[in-house]
């Protein structure tokens, strides 16, 4: 179902250096492709290296052509935000739509399958607040099915924690408490620390379906808490567990504060 997105012809180019370090970023523990997308761009422009930044863009470009999915999400996060080259959303989307259309049965635990997944997220993103020099059109219902391809089909938190969003909106999937408070868990137990917010929040008020569970629920905005203490997400985050602290009871807030502090380090490694 997710097959085609928009035809982008393939052309294949050798660029063996490139490969390795691609290959060289990528250690057998450890990071994501998105990450190892990154490390290949900063080794092929480190100080060490002597790469100017236009060699580099050919050699991304040369890789990208050729299929390699880790050049063409690199290509596609420069142009999105303008680093390196001038901001470019059309070029942007081409590259996520690439990787999107040509990657979409890729093996969900796969070692790419991050980068898939979030090319997924982002191509749903331009269809949701269309893209007219693309002549893409606002299309809610195709971001939407982007969206759950990367959620249900590659298990992505970050999709996942999205869904449960839409859920919360009347413009979004329709309100479904039930439903959000399913998807904020799928990615909440990823370690994806806005879902483990959104659904201790669910957890402790209560809302029709679910039954307030305020110890339960305190516990994972705590741990929310503490895994977004260094991001944009920290104040809104800080404000729900604040509200919820300020209305439990005591024993409440020392049971969720221990169990908080047995569970947190299972996320450690996410």
């Amino acid at each position: 179902m997710m097959r085609t997105i928009r035809d982008h012809s393939l052309i294949s180019v050798t660029t063996a250096a490139l490969f390795a370090l691609m290959a060289s970023a990528l250690p057998v523990h450890a990071q994501t492709a998105a990450d190892a997308a990154l490390n290949m761009a900063n080794m092929l422009d480190g100080a060490g290296g002597g790469v100017s930044g236009d060699d580099l863009l050919a050699a991304l470009e040369d890789a990208a052509e050729a299929g390699q999915p880790m050049a063409m999400w690199q290509l596609g996060t420069m142009y999105e935000n303008g680093e390196g080259v001038d901001r470019d959303p059309v070029k942007a989307f081409g590259y996520f739509a690439q990787i999107a259309n040509q990657h979409a049965d890729a093996a969900p635990k796969g070692v790419e399958a991050d980068i898939v997944a979030q090319s997924f997220v982002k191509v749903g993103d331009y269809y949701r607040e269309g893209l007219p020099d693309a002549g893409i059109p606002a299309d809610a219902d195709r971001s939407h099915a982007l969206l759950l391809h990367a959620a249900t089909y590659f298990g992505d938190a970050d999709a996942q924690y999205r869904v449960g969003l839409l859920y919360m909106n009347e413009s979004g999937m329709g309100v479904n408490p039930l439903q959000s408070a399913r998807w904020f868990s799928l990615a909440a137990r990823k370690g994806h620390c806005p879902a483990q917010a959104q659904l201790g929040d669910l957890l402790f008020n209560g809302v029709e379906g679910i039954e307030a569970q305020p110890v339960e629920g305190l516990m994972w905005m705590v741990i929310a808490q503490q895994r977004c203490a260094a991001t944009g997400d920290a104040a809104w985050i800080g404000e729900l567990l604040n509200r919820a602290v300020s209305v439990a009871a005591p024993e409440q807030r020392a049971e969720a504060f221990a169990l908080a502090e047995s569970v947190a380090p299972q996320f450690a490694a996410f």
